[in-house]
């Protein structure tokens, strides 16, 4: 029996990545945007939300709004996403974002400020909920609902796919919905491809480890300055290996709080510091990677 998961990826000799103008490093920052797109009865959803929020072990409230839970996924789009806005376009910085669809239909003040940033824009889904016991038939009709979303918002479909809370059928579904890249996955610092029914597929893994979730679950970070030592030893890391790509994962709700964001701006000095940085968008590091090693 073929087992299907592949344990060996690249092996000891990874492909050489040849970033833009000899960079040693591309980072790539992801801003998650789900707020207004997650768990709640006012979505038709069973229960309130229980993830990632300032609640850390927060239960689902089955048939009931959790008023304290909104209210923090309120802050994310009233407050968080324009201090993140503003920390990334003054710094000239390039950011991908994980857009749910109906969180973006919520508000599009916000969708309009991405697009005036040149910010790519992926598919973060539908509906910020977990896909895992989720019927095939009914996440590719959600699937297909994000793009048709999505392109009526922004004028155009997506070209990237992170699920996110994700179900075995999500690569499939991904693929044979017309992405061109998907980030579900953290199996490699660097693309790779996938199997798909028309050809390889490529994928370009995202983290859930240089990402600001870790202050909204059990041993993760008590204070910005932990966040910023694990970034900035990640970076380090890579920089000095040289040919690898590193994300940062982060959401309006979280780090956009002051005591939190005081951190990542620590970090986007910190890189900005170094020469042979390729900052950009997922969207970048896909054309590149397949310019530079075709499937």
């Amino acid at each position: 029996m073929t087992y299907p998961r592949d344990m060996i990826g690249y092996g000891a000799n990874p492909p050489q990545a040849n970033w833009p103008e000899g960079a040693k490093i591309a980072l790539q920052f992801v801003i998650n945007y789900e707020e207004g797109g997650e768990n709640c009865t006012l979505h038709g959803d069973a229960a309130s939300e229980a993830f990632l929020s300032e609640i850390v072990g927060a239960a689902a409230w089955a048939g009931q709004r959790h008023m304290n839970m909104e209210s923090i996924y309120e802050y994310g789009s009233r407050a968080g996403f324009w201090r993140l806005h503003r920390m990334f376009t003054n710094r000239n910085i390039p950011v991908t974002v994980f857009g749910v669809a109906m969180a973006m239909a919520r508000n599009p003040d916000a969708v309009a400020a991405m697009q005036d940033a040149d910010w790519e824009i992926a598919s973060h889904g539908y509906k910020w909920i977990d896909y895992k016991d989720v019927p095939i038939d009914v996440e590719r009709q959600h699937i297909a609902q994000a793009i048709e979303i999505h392109a009526e918002i922004t004028g155009s479909p997506p070209k990237g796919m992170y699920q996110g809370r994700s179900s075995e059928n999500t690569h499939a579904l991904t693929m044979e919905a017309g992405f061109e890249y998907s980030a579900d996955s953290y199996a490699d610092e660097i693309p790779y491809y996938i199997k798909g029914p028309k050809g390889p597929f490529l994928m370009v893994p995202y983290t859930l480890d240089a990402n600001d979730m870790r202050f909204a679950s059990p041993q993760g970070f008590n204070s910005g300055d932990q966040f910023f030592s694990y970034l900035k030893d990640s970076f380090d890391v890579l920089y000095a290996e040289g040919g690898r790509m590193m994300s940062v994962g982060l959401h309006c709700r979280l780090v956009g709080r002051p005591g939190r964001a005081a951190a990542l701006l620590r970090f986007l000095e910190y890189v900005q510091g170094h020469d042979k940085v390729w900052c950009a968008t997922r969207l970048e590091i896909a054309n590149h990677w397949r310019k530079e090693n075709p499937a």
